[in-house]
């Protein structure tokens, strides 16, 4: 079996996509009987080097030469970002062309449209690319754990995130440092604005949860915040208290139509699994109601792991034909972040003089929150007060936050990170 296929995009992943192809197509084709037979790349730069060699005569400027092609079966859709992404899938699916795409930020806001487009065109539609880069997350729950109903999800599945908080707890560097280190080894894009304040593993989330949890969980109802805040003295004091800050995606079942979903840093107990996933490895640790935990661990970017990924979803198109589909049940509701209960690790930072810890408990009991334990070790002008609370809800905990700081003797904006149970 033949599959003509059309690239749209040849950046860095395109180029993978080619490499591999090159490389491992007379392999694929004795392993699965598919043969995948690259018929034309678009981008808007053709001169530059890819590291990669194709017949000039495959390359166009014009991607109308794709999508209006008789003798290409599928696009690969790897621009990026809403548009023109947006406007060239949904002409490529109403030309006759089925898509494979890595695109998260694409998926994750036109989720509805997407899949609604497919379904009227009779084309199929594949994303394993568009979460954990070569993990294979997206298949396994769609296939693998089609059986288990998902329970809860949560996901270190930003490199550049990861990447940080593992330099500044292993090397002990300050968060701006760390970044210009992620930077320099092109692990962070020069404005990393969507890695580090979290949007990037929110559009990730609201995929998996709604693959997971059968209806769109839309990318504005996650609860989102970055690591921007995390300093190396939270991270030592995490080590002290016997855990881990990493960014998660989290997401829970509540109900049959009720969930959680939030991005934000997280202390994770250091014996957990995912506490061991560092620098720019991903993983998703997640529980189902039969096979109950697990969790999936792999290079979440890059070159090859991601174009792995492509070539996965174009053979598994030959043999299915049915891609990804949005389920018609009713829409899931997502709680407010303000409802959801957790404990906390809190940083103080106040004036070190009589009464003041005093007045900060007085002001955490007043809004039903109760301190588990209290760490304040230095002295000086102004010292950090560790508080780590017993089960709270975050929207009493904000409002807490919030009169706190405005005490005359505090001088900082209180830190506070979520506590993950072992």
């Amino acid at each position: 079996m033949q599959i003509n296929i059309g690239l749209i995009g040849f950046g860095t992943i395109g180029a993978g996509v080619v490499k591999i192809l090159q490389k491992s197509a007379g392999l694929i084709e004795k392993k699965t009987g598919v043969r995948l037979c690259l018929k034309r790349i678009a981008d808007l730069d053709i001169t530059t080097s890819r590291g990669v060699v194709v017949e000039p005569e495959i390359l166009t400027t014009k991607v109308e030469e794709i999508i209006g092609a008789d003798d290409i079966d599928v696009v690969i859709e790897l621009i990026g970002g809403y548009e023109p992404a947006r406007t060239i899938v949904l002409s490529a699916m109403r030309a006759g062309k089925s898509i494979v795409t890595a695109n998260k930020a694409l998926l994750s806001r036109y989720w509805e449209e997407m899949f609604q487009t497919a379904t009227e065109c009779q084309v199929a539609f594949y994303a394993e690319a568009s979460v954990g880069g070569g993990i294979p997350i997206i298949s396994s729950i769609t296939q693998g754990l089609v059986a288990n109903e998902i329970q809860e999800i949560y996901g270190i599945i930003n490199g550049t995130c990861n990447y940080i908080l593992t330099k500044m707890s292993d090397e002990g560097l300050e968060f701006s440092e760390a970044l210009k280190q992620a930077q320099a080894n092109g692990y962070a894009e020069a404005n990393p604005a969507f890695d580090i304040e979290g949007v990037d593993t929110a559009h990730k989330l609201s995929i998996l949860s709604s693959i997971s949890f059968g209806g769109h969980v839309q990318l504005e109802s996650i609860s989102t915040q970055g690591i921007t805040r995390i300093t190396k003295l939270d991270i030592d004091y995490a080590k002290e208290l016997g855990f881990v800050i990493k960014l998660l995606g989290i997401a829970k079942r509540l109900s049959a139509n009720e969930i959680e979903a939030s991005v934000h840093p997280a202390m994770i107990p250091e014996n957990h699994l995912l506490s061991s996933v560092n620098d720019v490895f991903n993983a998703i640790y997640m529980v189902g109601d039969f096979i109950g935990p697990m969790m999936f661990y792999g290079k979440g970017a890059g070159q090859l792991p991601t174009a792995s990924a492509i070539v996965g979803d174009l053979v598994m198109l030959a043999h299915q034909g049915k891609g990804l589909r949005s389920t018609k049940e009713a829409a899931i509701k997502v709680r407010k972040a303000d409802t959801i209960s957790s404990k906390y690790y809190l940083r103080v930072t106040a004036e070190d003089s009589t009464g003041v810890l005093a007045s900060i408990a007085g002001i955490l009991g007043k809004h039903g929150i109760s301190i588990a334990s209290c760490i304040q070790k230095e002295r000086g002008q102004f010292v950090p007060i560790i508080i780590l609370t017993h089960e709270a809800e975050e929207g009493n905990l904000r409002a807490a936050i919030a009169e706190i700081d405005k005490l005359p003797e505090i001088k900082d904006e209180t830190v506070c990170i979520s506590l993950v149970a072992g």
